[in-house]
């Protein structure tokens, strides 16, 4: 070949080279970017989002309640980053993030909610983050893996309508839900990991197999209501106007809220309270990584967690504490016991947890 040719052949290369370059550096370098632990990380992490000029979150959060304000509270603090976001249930957020990562076309930078993370994790749509805010975290509020970080956490109650059950005869624990004076009147979540399933995994884990199947057994007596018809939230407003006398493994907060405003409607805390928390991840195929780690980081801290604590949303980060609102149903404050499960366990029970509500419920 002679040496024009060879010239000729070099430059071609090279340009083949610069065209492919970017796709495998922006590769590598979000995966870098999403891990790095540089003194200058801070640094690094605003330089870039201020180029990429945007993050995109999806969460299960209240839009006029959390969502918006985060918004401002992050713009405010990085006025050249835009934030965007988008709501959905647990369900519609999982069926939208497989969605875009099977086309390749990732919009959401950011990905919030109660279950989220587990079922995005078991379906292989993310990949691992560090933040160092994350080590101000109690240790089983962190993952090993580095796959999600935990943002709100969610206490679960039973909740009665104050006109129809008065306080001495509203069930305080698991076996008074056995009386047969609840045949027929008792309403529960179905078609949510965080409704029929977790109320049955709770006790599995802390009863054991034998003595919770045992219960179960008996609990299928009481004719329980499945509502499938919408949120908790739904169904606590349901038990308000009276439709169903009492209500199982919904947000105890939820009753609180409307208990402040005049609605005829309580939480009762049952041993043990099974307590979840919300998770983050982060997709494969990050658009904004460096977006997407200075919202982590913003949601993680005094400063977004605050916001979650005045959204009525209860923090995951001890340091925060909720309101006084909706102190009472914080198991600590009330002295009665906790079961956290934690996302893992929330995973691996729920399929099986199913199946018994299935078998025996409905």
């Amino acid at each position: 070949m002679t040496r024009k040719g060879t010239a000729i052949r070099a430059a071609a290369v090279w340009a083949g080279l610069s065209v492919m370059s970017p796709l495998a550096a922006q590769a590598q370098t979000a995966a870098d970017i999403l891990n790095y632990k540089g003194a200058d990380r801070d640094q690094k992490l605003l330089e870039g989002a201020r180029k990429e000029g945007q993050v995109v979150f999806y969460s299960a959060m209240i839009v006029n309640q959390a969502l918006r304000p985060l918004a401002d509270g992050f713009m405010k603090k990085y006025p050249a980053v835009k934030m965007s976001f988008w709501r959905g249930d647990t369900e519609e957020i999982i069926a939208k993030l497989t969605a875009e990562v099977r086309a390749k076309n990732i919009v959401g930078d950011l990905i919030e909610g109660t279950g989220v993370g587990e079922l995005a994790i078991e379906g292989d749509l993310v990949q691992p983050y560090q933040t160092p805010v994350s080590q101000e975290y109690p240790p089983q509020y962190r993952d090993a893996r580095n796959l999600w970080t935990a943002t709100r956490l969610s206490y679960f109650s039973a909740a009665y309508n104050t006109k129809n059950v008065t306080a001495a005869e509203a069930p305080k624990t698991y076996e008074d839900l056995l009386d047969p004076k609840w045949k027929g009147k008792l309403s529960w979540r179905i078609g949510t990991s965080s409704g029929t399933p977790l109320f049955i995994t709770n006790l599995r884990i802390a009863w054991g197999e034998e003595k919770a199947m045992a219960y179960f057994q008996k609990l299928k007596e009481q004719k329980i209501v499945n509502f499938g018809s919408g949120s908790a939230r739904t169904l606590v407003d349901r038990v308000m106007a009276g439709e169903y006398p009492v209500a199982l493994n919904i947000f105890a907060h939820h009753p609180l809220i409307s208990a402040a405003k005049g609605a005829p409607v309580t939480s009762v805390l049952m041993d043990p309270v099974a307590s979840t928390t919300a998770t983050m991840v982060i997709p494969k195929g990050v658009k904004n990584p460096y977006g997407a780690m200075l919202l982590a980081d913003f949601i993680l801290s005094k400063e977004g967690q605050a916001i979650l604590a005045k959204a009525e949303y209860f923090p995951s980060r001890p340091d925060v504490p909720p309101l006084d609102t909706l102190a009472p149903v914080v198991p600590t404050r009330a002295k009665v016991p906790e079961n956290f499960i934690s996302p893992e366990n929330l995973l691996k029970f729920n399929d099986s947890s199913e199946k018994i509500y299935q078998d025996l419920f409905r």
